[in-house]
């Protein structure tokens, strides 16, 4: 198991080995939620004229319905509805598309860095290395990652004695290891960046 991410010492770049099932299970992760931010009517068009883009306010106008996308994208005015559509005509497609981009540098990272389309080699390794820029957009992820994989599983705060207490072949609990991994994961990118 990975040890998280630290500061190299002489480069300055934040660096991590990951195994191959590990790395796997990162990109995985990362292009379920690319899908997930993709697969409604909310997203903007991609290959748009820049001007025309500018003058484009036709985003979505109600929150989703999906558990996960309504906690990536809350009302931003809970108690005036017809300002709460308004922000979000104007602001969630370019949300849905830079969290989508920062999921892609995770799985576009772990793809430089040699993990293989499929990786069958048990003991292959996969080190990775950021930069600042690159570190900063991954612990975002993390956080959109974690946020879907607690709202899909209805993490609470103070519930860690339910997890606990599930037995270690429930899917729940296995799950639930993930959304910890991934914790841990964004804990030491913090923790490298400071």
């Amino acid at each position: 198991m990975t040890s998280g991410f630290v500061r190299h010492r002489r480069s300055k770049r934040i660096i991590a080995t990951f195994s191959a099932f590990e790395a796997d299970l990162l990109r995985s992760l990362a292009a379920q939620l690319v899908e997930l931010l993709h697969d409604e009517s909310a997203v903007a068009a991609t290959e748009v004229d820049p001007l025309e883009k500018l003058l484009d306010f036709s985003g979505p106008t109600t929150e989703p319905e999906d558990p996960v996308l309504r906690r990536l994208f809350p009302n931003a005015y809970r108690c005036d509805d017809d300002a709460a559509a308004e922000f979000r005509r104007f602001t969630e497609g370019d949300l849905r598309n830079g969290k989508a981009r920062a999921a892609g540098t995770i799985i576009d990272v772990l793809d430089e860095a040699g993990l293989p389309p499929e990786p069958t080699d048990e003991d292959l390794t996969i080190d990775v290395e950021l930069e600042q820029e690159t570190a900063l957009v991954w612990m975002r992820s993390f956080t959109d990652l974690r946020l879907a994989l607690g709202t899909r599983l209805e993490v609470e705060d103070g519930d860690e004695d339910y997890w606990y207490s599930l037995p270690d072949d429930d899917p729940r609990a296995q799950a639930h290891h993930i959304y910890e991994w991934l914790g841990f994961l964004q804990e030491t990118l913090v923790g490298s960046l400071s």
